[in-house]
């Protein structure tokens, strides 16, 4: 039974001046500030990500997570007859309907979607650019919708890819706004091509190096995987780290607040998780030999965590609403990399399960005093 004395929201909360979110990643990717955590003893030191290599040996085992984020946000127009066309509607996808409802008849495919706009209503149908249609099917009364596109599979991602909008998280702010309205016909023809520029940064910038084409699906990106270069992963596997790719695909509950007083009451929402045989069986002689093994990032970690709950001997797929929080007794993970989380969060729970909640409010004070960057752009932390 894990101890839940004193698991009260309000002790994972701090404050953080609103300078040190970050608004951009660095540039190149791996000189992002490091700071070191030893959790045995709280000892912190002060580095820059590429330093990583020092602290990494051969024989480690780096686990990172290689899904890649879709351009979830789909900015269309109303489609309603008699008129021919109306107001602005935004449709964000959140995960295909698996499988797809028995009512649904003909071609295409069904999502659970977040809809805006004005007189949002069931049968409401939406026009997009390269003559994708969607319709709104089912107010499923929980903030979602069922939403049924004119196209499916693989031709139906290679449209959104080029059409939506990577998703940012909300305090990430663009001058034309995470929303992606669309570039007005009245703005100038510089700030028109600013703008433009601004969201395929972020559309190159929000994915890992690593992200797999076969893995698109996640809302979020796995942040922590943002500071690693191609030449910083040639440079730890020269070392004789051995890397292995898992598969979290994080939904948008990755930034739903904790509401409940006590957070063992808090229910966290289903992700879907992969690991194949080959990396289940290399992980787990890793460990029978006493070698470490390093999650990039707490999606890494869920999975991993996730996946030997049992001993797998197979492809492992499956849901997850693993949820860690302190008293949880890690099973995998010996140390992580990660970013600085926000207040109250379920991220910033598992890192204080990881390490001890005094030891990571202590590293974020010095955090702040040294003013590190903070969030899905920011600076990172190595645990170990």
């Amino acid at each position: 039974m894990r101890k839940t004395l004193n698991m009260r929201l309000k002790l994972f909360d701090y404050n953080l001046p609103k300078n040190l979110i970050a608004q951009k990643p660095i540039s190149p990717r791996d000189h992002s500030r490091l700071l070191l955590l030893d959790k045995h003893t709280g000892e912190i030191e002060h580095k820059h990500f590429y330093d990583i290599v020092d602290y990494l040996h051969a024989g480690d085992v780096l686990v990172v997570n290689n899904t890649k984020v879709i351009a979830a946000r789909l900015i269309g127009k109303r489609a309603d007859p008699p008129t021919g066309g109306g107001g602005r509607v935004e449709v964000f996808l959140l995960k295909i309907q698996s499988p797809q409802p028995p009512f649904i008849k003909g071609g295409g495919e069904v999502w659970q979607c977040l809809v805006g706009g004005h007189k949002r209503k069931e049968n409401l149908k939406v026009e997009f650019t390269q003559r994708l249609k969607a319709e709104i099917i089912k107010n499923n009364n929980d903030g979602t919708w069922l939403v049924k596109f004119n196209k499916k599979g693989a031709g139906f991602m290679k449209i959104v890819q080029k059409i939506g909008r990577v998703p940012l998280p909300s305090y990430v702010k663009r001058q034309d706004s995470t929303r992606f309205a669309g570039v007005s016909r009245l703005d100038s023809a510089r700030l028109a091509a600013r703008r433009v520029a601004s969201l395929q940064n972020d559309i190159r910038n929000y994915q890992t190096v690593y992200a797999d084409d076969k893995k698109i699906g996640s809302v979020a990106a796995p942040t922590a995987g943002f500071h690693f270069t191609p030449a910083l992963l040639k440079k730890l596997k020269n070392k004789g780290v051995q890397i292995e790719y898992v598969t979290l695909q994080v939904g948008l509950g990755t930034f739903a607040p904790v509401k409940v007083e006590d957070i063992t009451k808090h229910k966290m929402h289903l992700e879907w998780i992969e690991v194949d045989k080959k990396t289940l069986a290399n992980i787990i002689k890793a460990k029978s030999e006493g070698r470490r093994i390093i999650a990039a990032g707490t999606t890494s970690v869920r999975t991993l965590e996730s996946a030997f709950k049992q001993k797998p001997e197979k492809n492992y797929a499956a849901w997850t609403d693993i949820f860690i929080y302190p008293g949880y007794k890690f099973k995998i993970v010996d140390a992580m990399i990660t970013n600085f989380h926000l207040p109250k969060s379920t991220l910033l729970m598992l890192i204080s399960a990881f390490v001890g909640r005094e030891k990571i409010f202590k590293a974020y004070k010095q955090a702040i005093k040294k003013k590190y960057r903070f969030f899905s752009y920011g600076d990172a932390m190595l645990i170990v």
